[in-house]
């Protein structure tokens, strides 16, 4: 392990959109590029990491708007959702030579195993990738809320969030030009001001745990950026980084 990294265990929350086209779907060169990073930092900096992932690409709730299906039911959907996201990134990073595990909150045997606090521990330490699937496997939680709940489980040093923006900015910026980004906000600010890149679930549970935020636009040179402690995208803590 390096022991200049600012962070040692990291865990990475990406979402669904990444894995796919425009249409939706899987996109396996995006899905090659999202493995490509996260080799190259396991290889230039051997930071222990797991991930969790989204499946906005998949199937997303508006899907179900003005329709009878039960709310319950279309998150089972989105959680299965997470395992075929999951497997994909797993067999991109594996090509790659890496190690990886995919533990999933529900149960499917024959794909995956099942999420076990000690054992994902065990597979971190062990130095291979873990991939996190199936959300909490409850319904109505976000994938934001389960990165939030698997941090601090699995003793993370930091949650990353990757957005496709380089932060929070205190108003649209695509709207508004002149928006400013926002480098620190405390975790009630973030509640307070009801920041829609993540849940405020997400948010309850970090400040409960005193688990950092990190809010960054997706790329290698960023991520190595946070691990050498440089200031990147918008902090979310009890104080300034």
């Amino acid at each position: 392990m390096n022991k200049k990294l600012a962070f040692k265990r990291i865990l990475l929350k990406i979402s669904g959109e990444n894995f796919g086209s425009e249409k939706g779907g899987l996109d396996f060169n995006k899905i090659g590029q999202i493995a490509s990073i996260i080799q190259k930092i396991r290889k230039d900096t051997c930071v222990e990491m797991a991930i969790v992932v989204g499946a906005g690409n998949l199937f997303r709730g508006r899907y179900i708007e003005n329709t009878p299906v039960d709310h319950v039911v279309a998150d089972q959907i989105g959680m299965l959702g997470t395992v075929m996201n999951a497997l994909a990134l797993q067999e991109e990073i594996e090509r790659l030579g890496n190690n990886t595990r995919v533990m999933s909150a529900i149960p499917i045997h024959t794909f995956c195993e099942l999420f076990i606090r000690r054992r994902t521990i065990r597979h971190i330490e062990k130095g291979r990738i873990v991939i996190l699937a199936g959300g909490t496997g409850n319904p109505y939680f976000t994938t934001d809320s389960a990165a939030a709940l698997r941090a601090t489980e699995l003793k993370c040093d930091v949650l990353l969030k990757a957005a496709n923006v380089d932060g929070v900015y205190e108003k649209d910026p695509e709207k508004y030009p002149d928006a400013k980004k926002i480098d620190f906000i405390d975790y009630q600010s973030a509640l307070e001001k009801g920041i829609n890149v993540m849940d405020n679930t997400a948010f309850a549970l970090c400040q409960g745990k005193h688990m950092p935020i990190i809010i960054f636009q997706f790329s290698l040179e960023n991520i190595k950026k946070i691990l050498r402690g440089e200031k990147v995208g918008t902090f979310v803590g009890d104080k300034p980084l």
